[in-house]
């Protein structure tokens, strides 16, 4: 009997690692001699990173790297197994966590932080990246991103704008001349979970901006801004951005990314399903047991065990899902693929102590799934 077990991580409690040891210890106490293999999942998000580390037992490399406010700041990436591909966080560098609320301005913020992170993968021979754009403190379209990696972004007068959201005013013309070249040839995969565009209603500052600490002045200065950095690509690269959807994520690193480099936005989990190999993975097994922290009707938009449930689904194979908590409407999973679902709380508890417990909790649930499997 094949056993697969893919989960995401339980958040601030269980890495997807931890997750999937844990499932696996419950279910070797019912079912021993079965083979279970351990792919840990990630929807492109928080933790993207160490699960495909994890999964293709590849390294976490630390780096020093310039923050969202322009100090240094600790940030890493990942080399996964196959040593040519490299997977990025963009909040490891630039991210909203880095900057204490008191100080949130995205005006001033940047992503060069995100582009020294490419830079540094770059220097790893690697000829994939994948980034994950999610939490992100900068609303800068990824101009810090583009500069850190040679691009010289200029105002009349031929001088370099400043960082952040307000400069990309002064912006005039572009010059890569003095880009990376290693650029060219490599494919960069942009996990990317909205559909956001640029500028408007819907655009990075309009529905992002407020949450990085911008006051509804500063959003109508950024949505302008943004417009016009989008119109000096398009006159300068060729590239119309504007109203791509998925341009707006990451306050507009998505359509920096799609403007400066050999970008594709795709879902998050289905770049992750792709790097781990999943659907080879599953091709022949007996059951696949999935999960995450909250199960509930969001699942279906994107979430990780969906995307791990579609796949089985390509197959035929029985998918279980476990989360930390199960809502009320989480059935609608069971038209995308989930065939069933167990919360691992055993009542009424405290959320500290469902995060305290959950390896055991994990682990006692998956044993008495493993029991009524087995006497299936």
């Amino acid at each position: 009997m094949k056993i697969v077990i893919a989960p995401d991580s339980f958040k601030e409690s269980l890495s997807a690692l931890e997750v999937a040891e844990s499932i696996e210890k419950g279910f070797k106490r019912v079912i021993p001699d079965a083979e279970y293999i351990k792919v840990p999942m990630a929807d492109g998000g928080e933790g993207t990173v160490q699960s495909l580390v994890d999964a293709t037992n590849g390294k976490i490399i630390s780096k020093t790297v310039t923050g969202p406010l322009g100090e240094p700041v600790d940030a890493f990436f990942g080399i996964l197994g196959n040593k040519t591909t490299a997977v990025i966080e963009m909040a490891a560098a630039s991210g909203l966590h880095l900057v204490p609320r008191e100080k949130r301005n995205p005006l001033i913020t940047t992503t060069r932080g995100t582009g020294e992170l490419i830079a540094a993968a770059l220097d790893y021979g690697v000829n994939h990246i994948i980034i994950g754009v999610g939490g992100s403190a900068t609303n800068d379209g990824g101009a810090g991103m583009a500069k850190a990696l040679g691009a010289l972004l200029l105002d009349e007068n031929g001088i370099e704008i400043g960082e952040g959201g307000g400069s990309l005013c002064d912006l005039a013309s572009i010059d890569l001349s003095g880009f990376d070249p290693r650029l060219a040839t490599i494919k960069i995969e942009v996990a990317c979970d909205v559909d956001n565009p640029l500028t408007g209603d819907k655009g990075a500052a309009a529905i992002f901006g407020p949450q990085k600490g911008a006051t509804a002045e500063m959003v109508a200065l950024l949505d302008l801004n943004l417009g016009h950095y989008a119109s000096i690509i398009e006159r300068g690269l060729g590239e119309k951005i504007n109203d791509v959807p998925g341009a707006g994520a990451a306050g507009g690193l998505g359509g920096g990314l799609l403007a400066f480099l050999p970008s594709e936005l795709k879902r998050g989990v289905e770049i992750v399903i792709e790097a781990t190999g999943l659907s080879q993975i599953v091709e022949d097994a007996d059951l696949v047991i999935t999960g995450e922290g909250k199960i509930d009707g969001q699942t279906i938009f994107g979430k990780t065990p969906i995307g791990v449930a579609r796949t089985a689904k390509k197959y035929g194979v029985p998918v279980i899902g476990i989360a930390g908590n199960v809502s009320k409407d989480s059935e609608v999973v069971h038209e995308h693929g989930i065939d069933a679902i167990f919360s691992i709380v055993p009542g009424v508890i405290l959320l500290e102590d469902a995060f305290k417990h959950a390896e055991e909790y994990v682990e006692r649930t998956s044993a008495n799934i493993a029991t009524v499997w087995k006497m299936k």
